[in-house]
């Protein structure tokens, strides 16, 4: 029987990834991280879509995190940059949490006797995150079976997929207005559509436009 663990945040990415997997695996599980984010509603709405998708859902803290590094999703006096710095990653950028994520994950993923690790990580629409990279997820894969001599595969379905396709893959799998509308990938934590003005928001409002548009016009 093969099983999933699906890395989870509740977002539009995660939220896609997490039926794809349902789609792909006889058996998905959920898995979770309180870092101390401010849009710590994430994990709310994130145990309400498992609740809805039938799929066990786990919560671990990972307080550390914002204690070793300061970012604007952690760091309550940092305001969420519009746009992205031509000379550095954008300051939402959390060191090492898709590292410290997939890491846990892994572990916890072990002592169920799961194998596949599900990630809505991507390089399409790059934002800046290395730890977003096909090269680390691949690189961090061999780490975690040498590490723990344990046969994992990170999964990464929207790799290679921008947002414009990440909405399409949604519809395909039936939930497109469940990640339209139940979903959080605003950092200011607004639901659904979000705030308008952040980076996340202004990546998930274009593809989305740009998807109705190829929809509305037949062009799939």
């Amino acid at each position: 029987m093969n099983k999933a663990l699906v890395v989870f945040s509740g977002g539009q990415d995660s939220t896609t990834c997490l039926y794809w997997a349902k789609c792909t695996f006889d058996v998905v599980e959920a898995i979770s991280f309180d870092y101390g984010q401010k849009h710590r509603l994430e994990l709310e709405l994130a145990a309400a879509i498992a609740e809805k998708a039938e799929v066990p859902f786990h919560v671990f803290p990972l307080d550390l995190l914002p204690l070793l590094t300061s970012n604007a999703l952690t760091n309550p006096a940092l305001l969420v940059e519009k746009d992205k710095p031509a000379d550095r990653p954008p300051n939402t950028l959390v060191e090492g949490r898709n590292l410290l994520f997939l890491t846990y994950a892994a572990i916890f993923a072990k002592s169920k006797g799961i194998h596949h690790l599900v990630t809505g990580v991507g390089q399409a629409d790059y934002s800046g995150y290395p730890d977003c990279r096909d090269n680390f997820i691949r690189s961090l894969n061999q780490t975690l079976n040498l590490s723990m001599d344990y046969p994992y595969e990170i999964h990464t379905p929207l790799m290679w997929k921008n947002k414009e396709q990440i909405w399409q893959l949604a519809d395909e799998l039936g939930v497109f207005d469940l990640v339209r509308y139940e979903t959080l990938t605003c950092y200011n934590a607004v639901v659904g559509d979000g705030c308008g003005q952040c980076p996340a928001c202004h990546l998930r409002r274009n593809g989305l436009e740009a998807y109705l548009k190829k929809r509305e016009n037949g062009d799939l």
